[in-house]
């Protein structure tokens, strides 16, 4: 829930970054788990880990839960394919992206606290459903964003 300081409406500002950081928690809720997942938790704080992490940028993230979405990535997807769980993440993920775009830059942007009540709740409904889905998914798609295919 977005909070408010003192009495009456939030700020505008409050609610802007109250978004961002909805889509910042997922953003690198998805970050860590690929270095996890491919580095190890044992390696955590170490440089490999570090570049693992920092390996990812925005556009590569919101690419494949593009390419996920639209069925682009079916030649990697695990036997048992890719389940909602997965798909709604990649969904929400693109969505929450735009949303912070509109609360970083866009000045006529105006959300309300129940907007940032919305965001918050699906930032933290997509990373259920990310954590949700198979193993071998979650897998798959953490190393599509740390390896290119070709």
């Amino acid at each position: 829930m977005a909070k408010r300081r003192g009495q009456g409406r939030p700020r505008q500002v409050d609610l802007r970054r109250a978004i961002s950081a909805a889509y910042y928690a997922l953003f690198h809720a998805v970050l860590g788990a690929a270095a996890d997942e491919f580095v190890g938790t044992s390696k955590r704080g170490s440089k490999i880990h570090t570049l693992a992490y920092r390996s990812v940028d925005h556009k590569r993230v919101k690419d494949i839960c593009s390419q996920l979405d639209s069925g682009k990535l079916s030649d990697y997807a695990p036997p048992s394919g890719f389940t909602v769980n997965l798909l709604r993440f990649a969904a929400v993920f693109k969505s929450l992206q735009e949303e912070r775009h509109s609360a970083d830059y866009d000045p006529e942007y105006g959300p309300t606290a129940a907007d940032a009540d919305a965001e918050i709740a699906a930032a933290r409904k997509a990373l259920e459903r990310f954590r949700a889905a198979p193993a071998v998914q979650r897998r798959t798609f953490l190393g599509l964003l740390l390896f290119k295919p070709r």
